[in-house]
């Protein structure tokens, strides 16, 4: 498998990249043949200076970088020689099989939309968040930011691609389907709720339990849990703020606290787009990269993309 990663991207780069690959190397044997792309005269001396070598890595020169703050369709189009623009050009023409960014968001997105372009079927694509349940299992919170207003129909397909990845890549066993609301009963709720929930309830691809509430975000009642993604998204800085609390109060060592961390996630997937595409925090530690190229090994082996390609076929 080749997965490229991009050097550049996250507040740290291309430090944190580099010593990220060199945590990946020295964990086991690996096999996954490994695009650094990235500007060689920062990258290269880096990569010296730690010691990572393998044959497996392949060091890819981008001379540009696509800030934080600039516009991505904009950024995408006017800087062709940058890591993300690079990143996208060899996932899109099969020289890599996935493709890792810290970058950017928008133009990693952008990237995702436009130069692979969404499953057949999936109307919009959609990432989520893990979900540490206090039973010491995961679960999948969908979608996280990337819609912030859906429509009933969408919010149905999440419920689909949420439930693929936690079988796939949590390897979840027919995942709970959860709908998050502000009630039980099937008659709560706004209208985008109301109007989900009999399709969600119809839709024989999903194990669908019902409505969940707040407060079942962390147990064990559903294992995906679906909502628009200005709710998943206030939802999900909440939880990272749990993280930050417990270290200011000294909580630190806490074994169910620590799995708030972003780092131990690495980043998210795209979920619906036709290859995979990871999309990692902008503080992104050697850890969290890691990690990362662990979760592009898990969608590529397990073939995600190509499993969801064949649920909205059917």
């Amino acid at each position: 498998m080749n997965i490229g990663l991009d050097m550049m991207g996250g507040d740290f780069a291309p430090l944190e990249a580099v010593k990220g690959l060199q945590l990946y190397l020295s964990d086991n044997i690996r096999t996954a043949q490994l695009y650094c792309i990235g500007d060689e005269t920062l990258v290269k001396p880096l990569l010296e200076e730690h010691r990572v070598t393998s044959p497996n890595l392949h060091l890819v020169h981008a001379p540009e970088v696509i800030g934080y703050h600039e516009h991505p369709t904009k950024a995408l189009k006017e800087k062709q020689r940058s890591s993300i623009a690079i990143g996208f050009h060899m996932l899109a023409t099969g020289k890599i099989d996935a493709f890792i960014s810290a970058g950017n968001t928008g133009a990693m997105l952008v990237g995702a939309m436009f130069s692979i372009k969404a499953v057949e079927g999936v109307m919009r694509p959609t990432i989520s968040t893990i979900v540490p349940k206090i039973n010491g299992g995961t679960g999948v919170l969908v979608d996280v930011g990337l819609n912030a207003d859906c429509k009933p129909e969408q919010l149905n397909q999440f419920a689909l691609l949420g439930s693929l990845y936690a079988q796939y890549i949590l390897n979840i066993n027919n995942p709970k389907v959860g709908l998050m609301n502000v009630g039980e009963e099937e008659g709560k709720g706004n209208i985008l709720t109301q109007a989900t929930y009999p399709l969600l309830k119809e839709n024989t691809q999903i194990n669908f339990i019902g409505n969940i509430e707040g407060r079942d975000l962390f147990n064990d009642k559903a294992d995906v849990i679906v909502c628009d993604g200005f709710t998943g998204n206030i939802v999900l800085k909440l939880a990272e703020s749990v993280y930050d609390i417990t270290q200011q109060r000294g909580y630190g060592n806490d074994a169910y606290f620590t799995r708030f961390h972003y780092e131990n996630y690495g980043g998210t997937p795209v979920l619906g787009v036709a290859k995979p595409v990871i999309i990692g925090h902008g503080i992104s530690n050697d850890k969290a990269f890691r990690n990362m190229i662990d979760v592009a090994e898990k969608m590529i082996e397990s073939d995600l993309c190509g499993k969801i390609a064949d649920k909205f076929k059917s």
